[in-house]
């Protein structure tokens, strides 16, 4: 490791880990440190992080409200693409790190600052994707990862360090610490480790902090109305919402009706597999709504071309390479697509499931009753017209079973 660096940003949470991580680049390299604390919806408080910063001799201390760009810039674009790993995930940890990389490299150049640091460990995906954000954006930033340095890699070391070097410990805190490792945001809560890490053991029920189980959920069920605009979800029920309220409100109603949770087990960019479990109320909201209101608007071989570049663009948020040339290239084309993807959806929620019941858009459908209807078509279609085209298509199949004969 270097030791020439003379200013670093933090990425802090205010908890015990980020504290001592404060503390100790300030003695291993004896460099000032800057902090920054982002609420994007985790639903805690960020700002007692200033006086912790503050009662360690931080002088220089960011704490941002960033809701409404992460839902904006980062989560409406990636559902424009529909966009899930490995058929289940929908990243909801993975598009919250380029957000945080961004304004760690801004806080940076506008400090000085020649390094950055974050909490994430070396085991994990974090790690790749806010280092890959931060060289893409700063290919010069120095990058502090304590985690693959330092030798605190028990609880009980980190709890020496801390009592060592004065950084207050809330022991009632850290005696009803939940025993899984969690991460939550706007878009989702996720929870590792604990019993988790046995993938035949079955989640407590205690675990869920978002959602009711679905046997709970009410016996009757709720019906919603999502207004699309350019892909976008822009109203609920008639009501314009901002893109973060629109979130939190579709958590809050998915939440009541058991809606999004996940158990899985997934591949992670460093090689390990790991089991995890995700809440994502509103996330599986919003994914069933814009595929509703695709299927009445979008041409067939769009959509089709779509659905199968949409792994790739998944495997591309998940290894961390938002700020990457080709995720921007097919950025460009995913929102292109949705020009005309307008219109109205009403939604079933009801024990856990989410159904389209209804669909329409007044300027933007491609659907044509007089062409679908199983009744008198009027000319619209000529049914012996199907013929021709039926030949036409089986012309390869009936020549290679020619060849088999």
């Amino acid at each position: 490791m270097s030791h020439s660096v003379n200013k670093v940003v933090l990425a802090y949470s205010g908890g015990l880990d980020t504290s001592i991580i404060a503390k100790w680049l300030s003695d291993t390299y004896g460099c000032e440190v800057v902090t920054f604390t982002a609420d994007i919806g985790q639903g805690e408080e960020v700002e007692p992080a200033r006086a912790k910063a503050q009662a360690m001799g931080i002088k220089e201390i960011y704490i941002e409200d960033l809701r409404e760009e992460f839902v904006r810039d980062y989560v409406f674009p990636m559902f424009r693409a529909n966009t899930i790993y490995e058929g289940e995930y929908l990243l909801g940890t993975s598009i919250a790190r380029p957000l945080i990389a961004k304004r760690l490299i801004e806080i940076a150049n506008e400090t000085g600052a020649d390094a950055i640091s974050h909490g994430a460990t070396g085991k994990g995906n974090d790690q790749v994707r806010f280092e890959l954000g931060a060289y893409a954006l700063k290919p010069g930033v120095q990058v502090i990862a304590p985690w693959r340095e330092w030798d605190l890699n028990s609880r009980e070391s980190l709890m020496n360090y801390a009592e060592k070097h004065g950084i207050p410990i809330d022991y009632q805190k850290q005696a009803t610490k939940s025993p899984y490792s969690m991460d939550a945001n706007l878009l989702h809560i996720s929870y590792e480790g604990g019993i988790l890490e046995d993938p035949w053991a079955e989640a407590e029920e205690e675990m869920w902090r978002w959602s009711v189980s679905p046997e709970n959920a009410p016996d009757t069920p709720t019906y919603i109305e999502l207004t699309y605009e350019n892909g976008d979800p822009v109203a609920l029920d008639g009501e314009r919402l901002s893109p973060a309220t629109m979130l939190e409100t579709l958590n809050k109603i998915g939440g009541d009706n058991g809606v999004g949770r996940l158990d899985i087990v997934e591949n992670r960019y460093v090689g390990m597999k790991s089991r995890g479990c995700y809440e994502t109320p509103g996330g599986t909201i919003m994914m069933k709504g814009h595929r509703a209101i695709e299927s009445l608007t979008l041409d067939r071989e769009v959509a089709h071309l779509k659905d199968a570049l949409m792994p790739k663009y998944a495997e591309m948020i998940y290894n961390g390479y938002w700020w990457s040339p080709e995720r921007e290239m097919m950025q460009k084309m995913i929102d292109a697509s949705q020009e005309h993807v307008n219109g109205k959806v009403r939604l079933k929620l009801y024990k856990g499931a989410v159904t389209a019941v209804g669909r329409s858009s007044e300027k933007d459908s491609l659907f044509d009753e007089k062409i679908a209807t199983f009744e008198d078509d009027e000319g619209s279609y000529n049914q012996a017209d199907a013929e021709g085209f039926i030949k036409l298509n089986a012309l390869r199949l009936r020549i290679a079973a020619g060849r088999k004969g």
